[in-house]
């Protein structure tokens, strides 16, 4: 294809500059030319036919003067510097026409591919006003995209012409992890939990640091009322203890080749990463410090630890364009790494692929001079793939394989599990829709019960 026939055919396709005949044009001028051709079986010259479509062509074009010209038409892109992954956002586009003449207007936006729109976007802007058009869009894949051209056609009211344009507003556009589950615990800490069938347990009596002194209520630890209080204000008081703040949390995020297995919303990668973002809002709340560190072969990235919710912006810049690596992880490395970078004892939080992990040697001789020091925990999404072959009905030889081959790797896992556990290492497994929850769930437990 020459490059004239390429040009023309981006033109047809909103991607050039130039002037199109509307379909209302082609329509007319094609209804004009079969009356014509009907006058011609009467005797009307094939002369005057040609004749005839030539002024019906040369007038159609006036149309293109009662229309605003191409620097008369300006255009502003409104549209957040960050979405979350998967959910509807308003982008509007404001057309201002400085012109004399009103104009219809159709476009498409320059949108990355991955991106979900409805385009061609229709409109109409008057003479010396504005107007907005305004679409939905969805981002499903989490990264940091450019945003350039727009592809705009208008033409006069009449609708015979349209100039094409495509001019060029750059904005960036950064897509996010989901943060609604980081946002319900923020709303509401014991609701968040409870809906998801947790719920935040008492921490030991006694112990943790002194908020308040209060009044004293049915159900409390009468170890915990205040003689001196009580004597003095004539009322039962009580010492009030919460948790200790300012204990050290490090999530651990693997983004290896098997974190990019498929479930049923999203993969792996996506769901440690809500979850890590829920812990960190969780921990940053409680007046913890939070660091956090992604890997797979190596190291992707660290946020070292901090306080305060300010905190929660940066870890999220850090990890929101994680993607997964199609190489094994390299659990030994990271271990390691730790042992160098947090030097305080925290509470080391993995998320990660536990069939993958329990079948790894290598990593436990690092985790036992680890867990000396900081407390490991390390979390993952079941595999519900294999639990329902274990509940397969064995209706011919093949299933009956399928089934007996299943329950064995469970009870594989079973076995490796419990031989980690017996090293001082926890491993929880929690359903894809459940994992933000159970982490937090954890989370709180440990803190509540001291085990830092």
């Amino acid at each position: 294809m020459t490059k004239s026939l390429r040009n023309l055919w981006a033109r047809f396709l909103f991607q050039d500059k130039g002037i199109l005949p509307s379909r209302r044009l082609l329509t007319l001028f094609l209804a004009f030319s079969c009356g014509l051709v009907l006058l011609s079986f009467f005797g009307l010259p094939w002369l005057w036919l040609f004749i005839a479509d030539g002024f019906f062509i040369a007038g159609s074009l006036l149309d293109l003067l009662v229309s605003p010209r191409k620097k008369q038409l300006d255009y502003t892109r409104t549209i957040p510097e960050e979405l979350e992954r998967d959910k509807a956002y308003s982008v509007e586009i404001e057309v201002k026409n400085s012109s004399s003449y009103g104009c219809t207007i159709n476009l498409k936006d320059g949108l990355p591919q991955s991106f979900q729109a409805a385009f061609p976007l229709a409109g109409t802007v008057n003479r010396q006003s504005s107007a907005v058009i305004s679409y939905q869009t969805i981002a499903p894949v989490r990264g940091k995209y450019e945003l350039g051209k727009l592809y705009v056609r208008y033409g006069s009211k009449f609708g015979l012409w349209q100039k094409q344009v495509t001019p060029t507003i750059t904005d960036t556009v950064k897509v996010i992890p989901d943060l609604t589950q980081t946002r319900q615990y923020l709303e509401d800490a014991q609701k968040f939990l409870m809906d998801q069938g947790a719920k935040i347990r008492k921490h030991k009596n006694g112990e943790g640091e002194f908020a308040k002194i209060r009044e004293y209520v049915v159900g409390d630890d009468p170890r915990k009322i205040n003689w001196r209080q009580t004597a003095k204000l004539q009322e039962v008081m009580a010492n009030d203890y919460e948790p200790e703040h300012g204990k050290y949390v490090t999530i651990l995020i693997d983004c290896g080749r098997m974190m990019g297995a498929e479930l049923k919303e999203s993969n792996r990668l996506e769901k440690a990463l809500e979850a890590a973002m829920t812990v960190s809002a969780a921990a940053l709340d409680n007046g913890d410090y939070v660091s956090v560190l992604a890997f797979s072969k190596d190291v992707r990235c660290f946020v070292p630890p901090a306080k305060g919710m300010s905190h929660l912006q940066k870890i999220l810049e850090a990890i929101y364009d994680l993607e997964v690596d199609p190489s094994e992880s390299n659990y030994a490395a990271v271990f390691n790494y730790i042992q160098s970078m947090q030097k305080k004892r925290s509470l080391l939080l993995l998320f990660s692929d536990i069939q993958t992990f329990l079948h790894e040697e290598s990593p436990l001789l690092y985790l036992q001079r680890l867990r000396r020091k900081h407390y490991f925990l390390m979390i993952g999404i079941e595999d519900e793939a294999l639990k329902a072959w274990t509940k397969q009905t064995p209706e011919n030889v093949q299933k009956a394989m399928m089934k007996s081959m299943a329950q064995q790797q469970i009870q594989i896992k079973k076995q490796r599990k419990n031989h980690w556990e017996r090293q001082g290492l926890s491993i929880v497994e929690a359903k894809e829709e459940r994992l933000a929850t159970a982490a937090v769930s954890r989370y709180i437990h440990i803190m509540n019960q001291g085990l830092l």
